[in-house]
């Protein structure tokens, strides 16, 4: 049996997709950083940060806002799963991924609400992260 993806993408079906047939493509192989918008590489990079692939996350950040690295996850981070609230399209090139993940970390819980900007390089056609902005925790 496959296991389902990290980042929680739905099939036809309604079942979780396998990881194999969903981010996985995006993280190596003959696709890897093609992720076709910017949804799918939001969700290719929270799979990547609970798969530990600092590499990915980093080859997927713009250059212009990306750290020169990552440490990684804290020890005994659990991430529980992601909730793609919207994703908007402004133009070919620019878009917007709303997102709630959950994570735990020492028996407290976490929700990180964000709401991140992409970019679309016209030479190569990759999505890239360019930033986001945090929304106030709900309670």
């Amino acid at each position: 049996m496959s296991t389902p993806c990290p980042c929680g993408r739905l099939g036809r079906d309604q079942r979780p997709l396998a990881y194999e047939a969903c981010c996985a493509r995006w993280h190596s192989g003959p696709l890897q950083y093609q992720a076709p918008d910017a949804e799918a590489l939001m969700r290719s990079r929270y799979s990547a940060y609970v798969l530990g692939l600092a590499d990915y996350l980093l080859a997927t950040w713009h250059p212009s806002t990306r750290p020169a690295t990552l440490e990684p996850n804290e020890p005994g981070l659990k991430w529980l799963g992601l909730e793609v609230r919207r994703h908007a399209v402004q133009d070919a090139r620019h878009a917007t991924v709303e997102f709630v993940a959950r994570s735990k970390l020492g028996g407290r819980a976490f929700r990180l609400h964000e709401t991140s900007r992409f970019v679309r390089d016209e030479a190569s056609e990759r999505w890239s992260y360019v930033d986001g902005d945090l929304h106030s925790r709900n309670t």
